[in-house]
């Protein structure tokens, strides 16, 4: 096993420690508009139901994970977490997090090499680096870590659990190639996910992540989003309500015939992107942008 890099023992890795007390004001915040894990602290806090279990977590370490994180832990979990996306890291949520005694790796800004390292760090637990027994995944970068990095690991590890359409991919593509050899939960495509995580949540995000990543002014722009399924539409409504012309691109004839009924332009991408000042892909595949799109936009988009 290659395993250097984890031998060992780092208690917790954050961008600045000292944001913990700002970040547990906005957890605090955060509990009041999640009654249902809150609810699951209150019922089964005191039962313990997850002592034993080791859960090894990659998703957005933000605010609100920073309550699931807690409620796992009242559950009776050991938890360590990093991030599955370099930029989406909330620094005082991780803050909070590490001086509440939790390993977490994890900041924004990381580079490519810092974020395997962040991942790698979750796989063992504590000073005897006993391994994880559970995997909560978000986009699939820590399941394919430990299956083609530490496939050692696999046997003591009793199922995982995906968060997103990407993943959620990549697992059927494991399923089908006879390469996925634990049990793996779906919770992407239950209906409390997909039906309202993904198309209200991005509804409420998309345009919010948009500007805090560009500054941008977003009224009168033209945006193309690849994709109207929940997370297309959610997307394309939130734009749409910030003024925007939204273009759709969708190969499924039904998710396309919406989009025309909700008013939105319908083309390819090889016409739409001459067009877009802005692009959102929302299929959760690869290779929707190829080269030749990006000759062929705008300056500037």
């Amino acid at each position: 096993m290659n395993n250097t890099t984890v031998e060992k023992f780092v208690k917790y890795k954050v961008k600045d420690i000292s944001l913990a007390d700002w970040g547990r004001k906005e957890i605090k915040l955060a509990e009041a508009e999640m009654p249902g894990l809150m609810s699951l602290r209150a019922e089964y806090g005191k039962q313990k139901p997850l002592k034993g279990a080791r859960i090894a977590g990659c998703l957005h370490m933000t605010i609100q994970t920073a309550v699931l994180i807690e409620t796992l832990a009242e559950l009776g979990a050991e938890v360590t977490w990093s991030s599955c996306n370099i930029f989406s890291t909330q620094d005082h949520a991780a803050a909070a997090i590490a001086a509440a005694g939790i390993s977490v790796y994890a900041w924004k800004g990381m580079n490519a090499e810092e974020f395997d390292w962040c991942i790698e760090q979750t796989l063992f637990f504590g000073e005897d680096r006993k391994p994880l027994n559970m995997i909560l995944d978000d986009g699939g970068d820590l399941t394919n870590m430990v299956f083609d990095k530490y496939p050692e690991l696999v046997s003591g590890i009793r199922g995982l659990s995906e968060e997103t359409t990407t993943g959620v991919h990549r697992l059927y593509e494991r399923m089908q190639k006879g390469t996925l050899p634990i049990p793996a939960i779906n919770v992407n495509d239950s209906v409390t996910k997909s039906k309202f995580d993904n198309k209200y949540g991005c509804r409420e995000s998309r345009v919010d992540s948009i500007r805090r990543a560009t500054d941008l002014m977003l009224a009168g722009k033209v945006a193309v989003v690849a994709g109207f399924g929940d997370v297309g539409k959610g997307s394309a409504e939130s734009l749409k309500d910030s003024k925007v012309r939204v273009i759709v691109t969708e190969i499924d004839p039904i998710c396309a015939l919406q989009a025309a009924m909700e008013g939105y332009e319908v083309k390819k991408m090889d016409d739409a992107v001459k067009e877009a000042d802005i692009i959102v892909t929302a299929t959760g595949n690869y290779n929707i942008i190829m080269d030749r799109h990006f000759e062929s936009m705008k300056h500037n988009a």
